[in-house]
């Protein structure tokens, strides 16, 4: 039977990375993955969506050339080369995992992992002993009992990315991170597209500033948005999709060609053996301590199936700290109030830390200050107004309770935000930090100045 110091189970950006430190601070590792090294983000997440929404936005660019002085007198789409661009470049940056594992010497096993007692892994019938298994299985799309995915007419983000023909007409249940930007994309493509929320605001867990922001920006660029409105069922009988939806006003059905479920993730935990070893599960996430050990000794758990935000950068984050714990280095917890959070849409959200309402609801004294990039001469230049910088300060402190981001390139500038929380910054440092001109980023401290009553230029 092999063994090694670690073996981790899972290849996604929790997996792979968690992998790569293991490996670096002087672990023997192997990784085992089912499917295609670099998991859901890498294969069918986070970099080709990316992919898709940078040609949607090349196409917008093109429409729009007009605006910039510019004449394109004959351009058009070919759906089928966007779609192939965006798997083209998911299978290179899976070839870059590849040659990062062998570059770190981790052994990579194909198959399907199990759990056993004992700190042992069977994968699809042979065995693998270890000191440490860690779980970094991640999650998939969440199937809704009134919405059955049935893969071609009512589809997950995976079918999504790889349709052989665009939709004329698409519902998107769902106006989380993932529903919005499949929104936008299918939109700017020429698709006609209505979102579906069942709560009050789309991109529900932003600002309220920012939903209100996303959900005018939407209806401007012709997109159809329902709030307060829930798909109760889907008739897929004839030639396209049939959705019933309950709303304040009543029901109404909508027609389209297909819909795309966009209600959050289910973590991958059934089969896997976490029974077999007596690991304690919650509400569909493993329990761990604050450095990923599950109540097991020798298991842990990382990334998407444990309780913390499902995000890349979070199981990155997750992985590298059980690690080094493991490896006996004196690491602190991960501090969960100063993840950053992205969505890639045209405008681009970014926030990081409390809204006004969750700081308000905590009781806190606050100085709000707020600045709209229409006044920014770089986004005026760049004919990317829409939007603005919010941000949150304790008033008696001075520390930045939260950034929340709406606009062209915001997803690039939310770090400074998350990096002076990290340093205890406060209003008044960021106020005497000099920001270049012009930048996007100056409107950060801009509406900082203007919650200290200092803003120059509003």
């Amino acid at each position: 039977m092999s063994k090694y110091d670690i073996i981790v189970l899972g290849s996604g950006p929790g997996g792979y990375v968690t992998a790569i430190r293991a490996s670096q601070l002087g672990f023997k590792v192997a990784i085992v993955e089912k499917e295609s090294l670099g998991g859901v983000c890498l294969n069918w997440g986070c970099i080709p969506t990316k992919a898709l929404l940078k040609s949607a936005q090349v196409f917008e660019y093109l429409k729009h050339a007009s605006d910039y002085g510019l004449s394109v007198k004959e351009y058009d789409k070919d759906f089928n080369a966007v779609v192939n661009r965006s798997r083209n470049v998911a299978e290179g940056m899976s070839k870059g995992v590849q040659f990062l594992m062998k570059k770190n010497k981790i052994d990579v096993i194909n198959g399907f992992g199990t759990l056993k007692p004992g700190k042992k892994v069977d994968v699809d019938g042979t065995e693998y002993a270890a000191d440490h298994v860690i779980i970094a299985t991640g999650a998939r799309s969440r199937e809704l009992p009134s919405l059955p995915q049935d893969g071609e007419k009512v589809i997950g983000y995976r079918q999504a990315m790889t349709l052989k023909k665009q939709p004329k007409k698409l519902i998107v249940v769902g106006s989380g991170a993932i529903g919005v930007e499949f929104a936008y994309f299918y939109n700017a493509m020429g698709t006609d597209v209505t979102v579906v929320e069942y709560l009050p605001n789309i991109v529900p867990v932003e600002d309220i500033d920012v939903s209100k922001q996303m959900e005018k920006s939407f209806k401007k660029s012709g997109i159809k948005v329902m709030t307060n409105a829930e798909v109760t069922k889907v008739d897929t009988s004839g030639d396209g999709v049939k959705a019933t939806i309950k709303t304040s006003k009543g029901e109404q059905v909508l027609e389209a060609d297909l819909v795309l479920s966009a209600v959050g993730i289910k973590t991958n935990i059934e089969g896997i053996g976490l029974e077999d070893v007596g690991i304690a599960v919650d509400r569909d996430k493993i329990l761990v301590n604050d450095f990923y050990q599950t109540n097991i000794p020798g298991y842990y758990a990382i990334g998407d199936v444990t309780p913390g935000q499902a995000l890349a950068h979070v199981a990155s984050a997750e992985g590298i700290l059980c690690v080094e714990k493991i490896a006996g280095q004196h690491v602190e917890a991960l501090d969960y109030g100063n993840i950053p959070g992205c969505t890639y849409a045209s405008p681009e959200i970014a926030s990081v830390g409390l809204t006004e309402k969750q700081a308000k609801d905590q009781g806190l004294d606050i100085k709000v200050g707020k600045f709209p990039f229409s006044a920014s001469g770089k986004a005026t230049a760049s004919g990317a107004k829409e939007g603005f910088v919010k941000v949150i300060f304790d008033a008696k402190y001075g520390e930045w309770l939260g950034c929340h981001m709406i606009g062209a390139g915001v997803t690039d500038m939310i770090a400074e935000a998350v990096l002076g929380r990290k340093l205890e910054t406060t209003g008044h440092e960021v106020l005497k930090t000099i920001h270049p001109h012009p930048t996007m980023s100056e409107a950060v401290m801009e509406a900082v100045a203007d919650a200290y009553d200092e803003v120059i230029h509003l």
